[in-house]
């Protein structure tokens, strides 16, 4: 798995020993590698991260929440880590689609969701195109699609010019290199720049700095991530763009939790607050201070208490 040598590293490096085990489903098609603690009697919660990470960043939420008699799983997403990368998939109504097809295959009728950035995304698209199947959602450092989709049309100099990054995904090959290139350096860098400084200044920050540019080192991983940017945009002028978005665009009948960075600067939480138009069954809006866009891993202990309250409420 040489940096050094240029060698991309087994997928199977995502597999980080601990209290939880791994394993892997079938679901809509492709393989799904996981991340499992608690009762397996528990009430499901499954955890879907975004960018650039994989289902480590989950790690403090996976094992409190299996300790308060939940049973968690947290995925890596199509595309990453030691889930399968097909050449397609990497559209919204795929993913929902994966997130759906692996609550079946668990054995579970419904769910809790609980996503992070593109995770968030995926969360709302699942609950409004498969409601049957989510019990509650919770959405962190990324609003509903379309909610971000506007905010950058009707707010350039500010949600637009902080989405501004993700027009330089959109180039082809070179974002890739970019992010393999000095052992995934890159990876680095951007978790810095979008973290709040207090956590970007700790030793569990530099570990997951290094487990992330790892895991981005994997054949076709910084591929697959950055697909998921290109659909979003290009599927704005594509007709099943907006289908899409008329079909996302009615409110969801489930209970919705939002925990945001105050100094996020991907999301403005301006942006964030837009999602009470689809949060029909009630929106509970939590903004941290001094917190970027990775609330999960920068206030565990917070974050976890809030997620646990919202989901015992739901259960209850």
């Amino acid at each position: 798995m040489s940096a050094a040598t240029g060698t991309p590293p087994d997928p199977s490096v995502v597999r980080v020993p601990g209290p939880w085990t791994h394993r892997a489903v079938s679901a809509n098609g492709i393989r799904i590698h996981l991340a499992e603690y608690g009762p397996p009697t528990g009430p499901l919660v499954v955890l879907l991260h975004g960018f650039p990470e994989f289902w480590w960043t989950w790690r403090h939420q996976l094992l409190a929440l299996g300790d308060a008699g939940f049973r968690v799983v947290a995925p890596d997403l199509r595309g990453y880590g030691d889930t399968d990368k097909p050449p397609r998939g990497y559209d919204l109504w795929t993913l929902a689609g994966d997130c759906a097809g692996m609550i079946r295959a668990l054995g579970e009728p419904r769910a809790h969701l609980v996503g992070h950035d593109w995770g968030a995304a995926i969360g709302w698209t699942v609950a409004t195109l498969h409601p049957r199947l989510v019990v509650s959602l919770t959405g962190l450092g990324a609003p509903h699609p379309v909610v971000l989709r506007d905010a950058v049309l009707c707010d350039p100099l500010g949600q637009g010019r902080a989405s501004r990054y993700m027009a330089g995904f959109q180039l082809p090959r070179l974002p890739e290199r970019s992010l393999r290139a000095d052992g995934g350096a890159r990876v680095g860098r951007i978790m810095r720049a979008w973290a709040g400084p207090e956590w970007a200044a700790t030793t569990d920050f530099a570990d997951a700095v290094a487990r992330n540019a790892e895991a981005m080192r994997i054949s076709t991983v910084a591929h697959c991530s950055l697909e998921y940017y290109r659909w979003s945009l290009r599927s704005q002028v594509r007709p099943d763009g907006r289908r899409f978005t008329r079909e996302v665009s009615r409110p969801v009948g489930v209970p919705v939790l939002q925990v945001h960075g105050a100094d996020d600067p991907c999301v403005l939480d301006t942006t964030m607050r837009g999602d009470e138009r689809f949060a029909g069954a009630g929106l509970t809006h939590h903004t941290l201070p001094a917190t970027g866009h990775f609330p999960q891993q920068e206030h565990p202990t917070h974050v976890t208490a809030l997620i646990g309250a919202h989901l015992h409420r739901c259960d209850g």
